[in-house]
């Protein structure tokens, strides 16, 4: 069962993003960018949409969930009667291919561990063909591959992989999932231990640009880090949620697809990374727009895709039941269509706010 919408922590890379429940299950993902078709959909569904789990065995209870300093570094501790392990989650900078990397920690004692991955492409609907090939594993449906690469052994039972392995007193486990088109070649592998370092580091360097000494500083930077973690990095386009088809209200209908970027969101947030001195995203923010609008004036829409696109069709994946069955789930939204006065008014604002910053006028090309 899905946790909590509140209780969802997210990872990403600035091109996509994880989202992981109370229990240490990365319940939705989509690879390679953010509004690309979910190979973990299990926030909409349950586990057997699509899901990555690694929790110890002998069961356990969670006593610690936190994010490394001003990080997107995720850290979940179980304690058990054999002893106490963290598992560290994160989606180190993009380089080549997208990865997202579990690495497992023994804190005390020696505690056996288990690794339950369902992988179902196409929003939780289709299940891959999947090869081992020792300690690697490669699942391939249409367009995608995914690949498994961690130095326990694996076994696939049922359409998921499955591992088990234990976990020492100092010992650190990675765990590896990367991404690749089906047709390309085999990605190169990462060294997971080394990712965890470099995506700590990335983050950490990024906040400390951060111009803010004021009242509740530490819920202000979580906030900067989410709202960054939002951003499309190669187009500069922000994103108004990871997800899509999470209700307003439970049981509703009112889910809509917000993996795209809002003038009037995007504008908010724009101030508030002013408001900080992060002027590099707002400049990109500021171009990414630009180019979203070219033409006739009056063809401007409300919103657009991450890179720009203008059509956003919209449709309903029925083998979904929604978040705490709040159906339809949806991907695209026609609000692309729509008029909304206040925008207009907004983008000005936002321009505004922008040259009072220092950013000078946009620039064409």
């Amino acid at each position: 069962m899905p946790s909590r919408i509140e209780d969802y922590a997210m990872v990403g890379d600035l091109q996509t993003a994880a989202l992981v429940s109370a229990d240490g299950s990365v319940d939705w993902l989509c690879f390679f960018r953010f509004d690309s078709p979910a190979c973990f959909a299990a926030m909409l569904g349950d586990d057997s949409n699509g899901r990555w789990r690694i929790a110890p065995t002998s069961g356990g209870h969670c006593t610690r969930r936190r994010y490394r300093g001003h990080t997107l570094v995720l850290e979940t501790e179980w304690e058990t009667n054999e002893g106490v392990v963290r598992v560290v989650d994160c989606m180190p900078p993009r380089g080549v291919a997208p990865d997202l990397v579990l690495v497992v920690e023994g804190i005390r004692g020696k505690v056996t561990l288990a690794s339950e991955l369902c992988i179902r492409f196409d929003y939780g609907h289709v299940t891959p063909w999947t090869i081992i090939d020792g300690r690697e594993v490669r699942a391939v449906a249409g367009p995608d591959a995914l690949w498994l690469r961690a130095s326990a052994s694996h076994e696939v039972r049922e359409g998921e992989i499955f591992s088990r392995f234990t976990v020492s007193e100092g010992e650190r486990i990675p765990f590896v999932l990367t991404w690749s088109a089906s047709y390309g070649e085999r990605p190169v592998a990462i060294d997971g231990l080394q990712a965890v370092d470099d995506t700590e580091r990335f983050w950490r360097d990024w906040a400390g640009g951060i111009d803010y000494e004021g009242r509740w500083q530490d819920a202000v930077y979580r906030s900067l880090l989410t709202l960054k973690g939002l951003i499309y990095e190669p187009s500069g386009g922000i994103l108004a949620a990871a997800t899509t088809s999470l209700p307003e209200t439970l049981g509703g209908s009112r889910n809509w697809d917000y993996r795209y970027c809002w003038l009037r969101d995007s504008t908010f947030t724009l101030s508030a990374l002013l408001g900080v001195g992060l002027l590099e995203e707002a400049r990109a923010w500021q171009q990414w727009m630009l180019r979203a609008v070219a033409g006739d004036p009056t063809d401007a829409q409300i919103m657009y895709g991450i890179d720009g696109t203008r059509r956003l069709p919209e449709y309903e994946l029925p083998w979904l039941p929604g978040y705490e069955g709040a159906a339809p789930v949806r991907v695209g939204n026609d609000a692309a269509g729509q008029v909304q006065g206040d925008v207009p008014g907004e983008v000005l604002a936002a321009a505004q706010v922008g040259r009072a910053a220092g950013i000078a006028p946009m620039e064409r090309g």
